[in-house]
């Protein structure tokens, strides 16, 4: 690109790392019943499965009434903890906060298929970050997944700043989201650019907060409905690629 910014700004799942999760799979859903079991709350696999989906639609429900009738977030977000949590409440059980966080680390545990790093990725952070560059993490997600496959992945420590969603109510492409990065980090949007494999969430949440974009077109990137109206773009994976122009070591 012919523009070097203060601030990187990164999506996560899909633009830093390729992950395949399933929460249909019958086999999470045996375990799960299994793992719950073992703490007084008696689930079949099925009924396991029916309460976790109602109390996930009730939560997302109650969510947007609140933003309709208080005017409050655009694109709330839940807290899947307290998913976990009232699961075990329903059947008369009062888990611990340790319990709580067990539960949702082995849900994901057996909902995940595989999750890695794209090729280069952990060399692009580090080189933006060498160059100068400040390099930031604005994921929709939820802390009690996202910090530790962070840690896992071993890039945690590559961030000047992580913002998960789950830990303030909102989501991309909520301008408000933008914002609180902005205010905690005093980012100005001019100086910085979204790199991200969403057009909506990532491309024109940004967009519209101020930013400059760069769009990846990633294997688990939403279909494509229009015409990509990124700063920039990538029509394939390939994040060597995508830090020499971000750096101006390759012509456009």
């Amino acid at each position: 690109m012919k523009k070097l910014y203060r601030n990187y700004i990164f999506d996560l799942y899909g633009t830093l790392v390729d992950i395949r999760t399933d929460e249909e799979q019958q086999l999470l859903w045996n375990k799960m019943s299994l793992f719950y079991g073992y703490y007084g709350a008696d689930y079949t696999p099925k009924e396991l499965h029916e309460n976790y989906r109602s109390l996930i639609l009730a939560k997302e429900k109650a969510e947007e009434k609140q933003q309709v009738h208080y005017a409050h977030e655009a694109y709330p977000e839940i807290s899947i903890e307290e998913v976990f949590d009232e699961l075990y409440r329903k059947k008369g059980i009062c888990p611990s906060k340790e319990l709580v966080l067990h539960t949702g680390q082995m849900f994901r545990v057996y909902s995940t298929h595989h999750i890695r790093l794209y090729a280069g990725a952990r060399e692009l952070l580090e080189k933006l970050r060498g160059s100068g560059g400040r390099v930031y993490l604005l994921s929709n997600a939820q802390r009690i997944f996202t910090e530790y496959e962070l840690r896992y992945l071993q890039i945690y420590d590559c961030f000047d700043g992580i913002l998960i969603s789950s830990d303030h109510g909102v989501k991309k492409p909520d301008e408000k989201f933008f914002g609180i990065l902005f205010d905690k980090y005093q980012i100005k949007p001019e100086e910085s650019l979204m790199i991200g494999n969403d057009l909506d969430s990532d491309i024109a949440g940004a967009k519209q907060a101020g930013m400059d974009t760069f769009y990846i077109h990633s294997g688990i990137s939403p279909k494509l409905r229009r015409q990509v109206d990124a700063d920039a773009c990538m029509m394939s994976m390939n994040l060597k690629n995508l830090q020499k122009r971000l750096l101006g070591e390759e012509k456009e």
